[in-house]
C-alpha cells in the first residue's frame, strides 16, 4: 500500500471515529445539562439514558464479532455510521423517556459496530502494509469529534438554540463525517487485503486478564466522562467553565494517542496501559476532590489525555495477545469495555441521587482504574514469561 493511500485510509478511520464515538457517543455529555434544565430529569434519569447507549454498545460488540460481520466489515461499518448519525439527530424528536432510551440504545449498537469494523479495516491494513504508526490518526478522531461537537454545542447555546437543535446540529456533523469515511475507506478488494473470519481457539495467556482490565477501564472513565459538564454546572465555583471544559477534554484527547503509542513502544504496551490507567485514576479523583477552576481543568486534561490512549493501547494489547485472531480479540475487549461503561452511569446516577453528589461514585471509579493498572502490569509479567518460555 502506498503512503498516500495509507494516509487516506487512516483519515477515513479518523472520520469514522469522529462520527460514531466522538459525536455519536460523547455528545450526550455537553448536551445533557440543557436537557436536565428543559425536561426536569433527575440524575438517575440521566444515568439511565446514558446506560441505554452503553447497553447498546455491549449488544453491538457481541454481534460485531460474529462471522457474518467479519466477512464483510465495510458495508457493516457504513451502515453503522449512518445509523449512528441518524439516531443522534433523532434525539431531537421525542420528549418521553422510552424514546430517548431506545434511540440511545440504537446509537450504542451502531457505535460498537463502527469501532470494531473500523479497527479491523484500518488497523489491520495499516499494520500489514508497514504503516502501523498511522493508526494513531484513526483514534485521534474521537478527540476531534469531542472537540468539534463541544464547540458546536457551545456556539449554538450562545446563539440561544434549544436542546433539540443541539441534537440536530451535531447529528448533521456526524453525517458529514460518515460521508468522509465512506470516501476514504475502500473495500478490501481495492487494496488486496481481504478480510477473513478468525478461526476458533482458546484465548492465549494474559488475554482474560486484559479483557477484565479493559472492562474496569470502561467503568473507571465513564462516570466522569458522562457527568463532568453536569458536575461543573452544579458547582458555583466552577460554573464559568461549562462552555469550555468539554472542549478542553477533546483537545487533550487529540494528541494523546500519539503520545501513548510512543510510550508503549518504549516501555511496553501493557506497562504503558498501566501507567495511563493510574494517571486517569488521578484525574477522576481530582474531579470531585479538587473542585476549583484549576482542579477541574487538570481533571479534564488528565482524563482527555489518557482515555483514548488507553483505548488504543488496549486494542494493541488485544492484538498482541490474540494469537492471530485480532477481530475476535477486538470484539471481546469491546464487549468487556461496554459492560463497565453500562454499569458506571447507572451506579453514579443512583449514588448521586442518594448522596447528593458524584464524589463516592467517582472515587469507586478511580479505584477500578487502579485495579485495571495492576492487572495490566501483571499481564505484562505473565506475557513476558510466556514469550521467554517459548524461546521468543
Amino acid at each position: 500500500m502506498q503512503t498516500d493511500r495509507a494516509a487516506a485510509l487512516a483519515f477515513g478511520g479518523l472520520a469514522a471515529m469522529t462520527a460514531a464515538i466522538g459525536i455519536g457517543r460523547f455528545v450526550y455529555t455537553p448536551i445533557l445539562p440543557a436537557m436536565l434544565s428543559a425536561l426536569g430529569w433527575s440524575k438517575s434519569d440521566a444515568g439511565l439514558v446514558a446506560s441505554a447507549n452503553l447497553l447498546g454498545y455491549f449488544v453491538g460488540a457481541l454481534l460485531a464479532g460474529q462471522p457474518f460481520v467479519i466477512a464483510r466489515p465495510r458495508p457493516w461499518l457504513l451502515a453503522a455510521l449512518t445509523i449512528s448519525a441518524v439516531s443522534t439527530a433523532a434525539m431531537a424528536l421525542p420528549s418521553d423517556m422510552v424514546s430517548f432510551v431506545s434511540l440511545r440504545f440504537i446509537g450504542g449498537v451502531a457505535s460498537a459496530f463502527a469501532i470494531v469494523c473500523a479497527s479491523t479495516l484500518v488497523l489491520e491494513r495499516l499494520s500489514a502494509s508497514g504503516h502501523g504508526s498511522l493508526s494513531a490518526i484513526q483514534f485521534a478522531g474521537v478527540g476531534f469529534g469531542v472537540m468539534i461537537s463541544a464547540v458546536a454545542v457551545s456556539v449554538m447555546l450562545a446563539a440561544g438554540a434549544s436542546w433539540r437543535s443541539l441534537w440536530i446540529g451535531t447529528g448533521s456533523l456526524a453525517m458529514l463525517a460518515t460521508v468522509a469515511a465512506a470516501l476514504l475507506i475502500p473495500a478490501a478488494k481495492d487494496d488486496g487485503a481481504p478480510m477473513k473470519a478468525d478461526a476458533p481457539g482458546a484465548p492465549p495467556p494474559g488475554m482474560g486478564a486484559m479483557v477484565v482490565a479493559y472492562g474496569l477501564f470502561g467503568f473507571g472513565y465513564i462516570i466522569t466522562a458522562t457527568f463532568l459538564v453536569a458536575i461543573v454546572r452544579l458547582t458555583n465555583e466552577v460554573r464559568v467553565l461549562e462552555p469550555w471544559v468539554w472542549t478542553l477534554f477533546g483537545l487533550a484527547a487529540i494528541p494523546s494517542v500519539t503520545v501513548w503509542n510512543w510510550l508503549g513502544r518504549r516501555i511496553g504496551i501493557l506497562n504503558a496501559f498501566a501507567a495511563a490507567c493510574t494517571i486517569e485514576a488521578i484525574g477522576v479523583a481530582i474531579s470531585v476532590e479538587w473542585v476549583t477552576i484549576p482542579g477541574i481543568c487538570l481533571s479534564a486534561l488528565l482524563l482527555g489525555g489518557t482515555f483514548m490512549g488507553i483505548t488504543v493501547l488496549g486494542f494493541m494489547a488485544g492484538r498482541m495477545l490474540s494469537a492471530g485472531h485480532p477481530h475476535r480479540a477486538f470484539a471481546r475487549m469491546t464487549a468487556s469495555f461496554s459492560v463497565g461503561q453500562m454499569i458506571g452511569p447507572t451506579l453514579a446516577g443512583f449514588l448521586s441521587q442518594w448522596l447528593g453528589d458524584f464524589r463516592v461514585a467517582s472515587l469507586i471509579a478511580a479505584a477500578a482504574l487502579i485495579v485495571a493498572a495492576m492487572l495490566s502490569a501483571r499481564t505484562s509479567w505473565v506475557a513476558s514469561g510466556h514469550l521467554t518460555a517459548n524461546g521468543a
